[in-house]
């Protein structure tokens, strides 16, 4: 049986009311400003929905018309007065007789239906309020859904987040509202929107309604709405920030590498060389640890020939390396160095092209270039100079022929450790370089070898070889 995963109500109820407290403003216009009455009425005149029959705005009849604005006038009189009950009967006579006289009687009168549900104790009746509320809505719709305040996307969202916190069951009705909402809305789509949304969507999937699929596929629009508004919404900025941690809180459970690749490894065959198809995937399979998928191998190889960057190129290198093709991964090494503009990054790469060519290929003398490279971009990080003397130690006994010479590159190498040590500061790096020096020192020629092979202690000496350095004479 599967476990059904409810987003947590504290989350949401935190988020309904810092959206209540911050943004309600810009989202339900007029709905609760006691002084914007005209200026809002200004924006409806005239305005009535081209799909609804011309009818007056006060009444069929000018007896209507008296009425309605008698009516009107006092509700809106209680209204601004903070008196609610008192103005909920002439606002049920506006709404019933002259309902296009001005869309805040739909805007409040959403408050005004919330009031009686909250004043009701009968479960039966209770329903009947939420049923009224809905329709509240609807007609709003009807009525003034070409003014922007009043538009079909803005006006289901809101209605869809009355019913989850009303009915929050009602599963299917949501997800329906909250998806035609953020098609309709799409950057504009409300935080608390999106959340309900996932939170439906997840649902449907979980009893079998949806396929798994389309939680992947909503994810990546919901943040990318979400990513446009924290980077330009500043009035709500943390409402799109809290949403986005709980969006991935929700959809980490389907973010299975199984689940990503059966979704996009169809999609990329058709398309392979489709950039913003190729973008999301690798961005999906990176975040799901999917790394070492071939679908992310061959996405993150078509992005990068199409649209080359140091970060593309860098784990390109990365890939090849794990697969032990080192030569093409010192080349994706080096078109990543050629491309990053950070010598803290550039250093990162030689580093590791040093690493390769040192300990898989055997390249010792091209290994010590790069780790020269890389100490060039960083003299004060130790590590460059640790490799190179290890390569020294390495390959000491093959550069030599007697019991000297197969024993002097532990000179020069014990000379790179000390270099090391005395470059950085990082305790790891002191203690690995007084760990070889200690390890390498004892491997010195004793005073008998040097002695009959003509030196004296503290003269200097050349290493030749590969290594082909000067160093001076010590015994162990």
């Amino acid at each position: 049986m599967k476990t059904k995963r409810f987003f947590p109500a504290v989350i949401l109820l935190s988020l309904f009311l810092t959206y209540n407290c911050t943004a309600s403003v810009k989202t339900t216009a007029a709905a609760d400003n006691t002084n914007t009455e005209i200026a809002d009425e200004s924006l409806t005149t005239g305005q009535q929905n081209p799909n609804q029959p011309r009818t007056p705005r006060y009444g069929a009849t000018p007896e209507d018309s008296v009425k309605c604005i008698r009516n009107l006038s006092l509700y809106q009189e209680f209204y601004n007065q903070g008196n609610r009950q008192m103005a909920w009967e002439p606002w049920r006579e506006v709404f019933l007789n002259c309902p296009q006289a001005s869309q805040n009687t739909f805007i409040r009168g959403a408050i005004l239906v919330k009031m009686k549900y909250s004043q009701e104790t009968d479960p039966i009746r209770r329903e009947a309020w939420i049923d009224t509320l809905m329709m509240v809505y609807d007609q709003r719709i009807q009525y003034f859904g070409n003014v922007p305040q009043s538009r079909e996307g803005l006006v289901l969202g809101r209605k869809a987040v009355d019913l989850f916190q009303l009915r929050p069951n009602n599963t299917l009705p949501i997800y329906e509202m909250t998806k035609r909402s953020i098609l309709l809305e799409r950057n504009n789509s409300q935080a608390d929107v999106i959340l309900i949304y996932m939170q439906s969507l997840i649902r449907m999937v979980e009893a079998g309604l949806l396929p798994t699929g389309e939680i992947l596929l909503a994810y990546d629009q919901v943040m990318a709405i979400i990513d446009h508004n924290i980077a330009n919404n500043t009035q709500d900025n943390n409402l799109y920030v809290q949403a986005k941690n709980n969006v991935e809180i929700m959809f980490e459970p389907f973010a299975t590498c199984e689940n990503i690749i059966a979704l996009y490894g169809p999609r990329f065959n058709n398309t392979p060389n489709n950039i913003e198809l190729l973008e999301k995937v690798t961005s999906m399979l990176s975040k799901a640890s999917c790394t070492d998928s071939d679908l992310f191998y061959k996405t993150t190889l078509n992005l990068h020939k199409l649209k080359p960057t140091a970060q593309s190129a860098f784990m390109m290198a990365r890939m090849e390396s794990s697969s032990q093709n080192y030569r093409e991964a010192l080349n994706f090494y080096q078109q990543a160095i050629d491309l990053y503009q950070s010598d803290s990054d550039k250093f990162t790469a030689y580093l590791l092209m040093a690493d390769m060519s040192f300990r898989q290929l055997r390249q010792f003398a091209q290994a010590r270039t790069y780790a020269l490279q890389a100490s060039a971009l960083a003299p004060n990080n130790g590590r460059p100079l640790l490799l190179i003397g290890e390569m020294y130690a390495t390959s000491a006994n093959q550069c030599g022929e007697n019991d000297l010479t197969k024993n002097v590159a532990y000179w020069a190498a014990v000379d790179k450790f000390l270099q090391a040590r005395n470059a950085d500061s990082d305790p790891a790096v002191v203690e690995r370089a007084t760990q070889l020096i200690n390890t390498f020192s004892q491997y010195f020629p004793n005073r008998e070898i040097i002695f009959f092979h003509g030196l004296t202690e503290g003269q200097t000496y050349r290493v030749e070889c590969w290594i082909n350095e000067t160093t001076r004479v010590r015994a162990r």
